[in-house]
């Protein structure tokens, strides 16, 4: 099993928005993020440490502004944590292995799926194509994901 952890090396090549928002818990403004209307298969890994996080056949169309999903790829891949900051109660979600800032979870998903809402940071993110992915040693999630027809 691949441990994912944070290095300085990570954390040296992100981009000014990635940095700011995985290591200062930023958020990227509603609607601009690269991957909010990403449709193809594949995974999405943590930026910081290639930690795989969410599946596409988990991500849908909350019109919230960000990438949303009904779960993670592993419940063991992201860390809640109370967030009690702007004024608000909401549940922070982390990457376990590299600590990074993803975004927030919210119990107003699609109920038929869970009903939670994660709702996620584009740029915290690295979108793997499902094409790509055995050959950058995501193979063994290839289950969770589905062709785009």
């Amino acid at each position: 099993m691949a441990t994912y952890a944070k290095t300085r090396a990570a954390v040296a090549a992100l981009s000014p928005e990635a940095y700011r928002v995985t290591q200062q818990n930023g958020t990227e403004r509603p609607g601009t993020g690269a991957l909010l209307h990403n449709h193809a298969a594949g995974i999405y890994v943590d930026i910081v440490s290639g930690e795989p996080l969410f599946a596409s056949s988990d991500k849908f169309e909350s019109g919230c502004g960000w990438p949303s999903f009904t779960q993670p790829i592993r419940p063991a891949h992201v860390a809640e944590k109370r967030d009690i900051s702007h004024g608000m109660i909401r549940t922070e979600v982390r990457s376990a292995g590299a600590d990074s800032h993803l975004g927030h979870v919210f119990p107003d998903g699609p109920a038929d799926r869970g009903g939670l809402r994660y709702c996620i940071n584009s740029a915290a993110l690295r979108f793997v194509p499902r094409a790509q992915m055995e050959a950058e040693g995501y193979g063994a999630y290839l289950d969770q994901v589905k062709e785009v027809s």
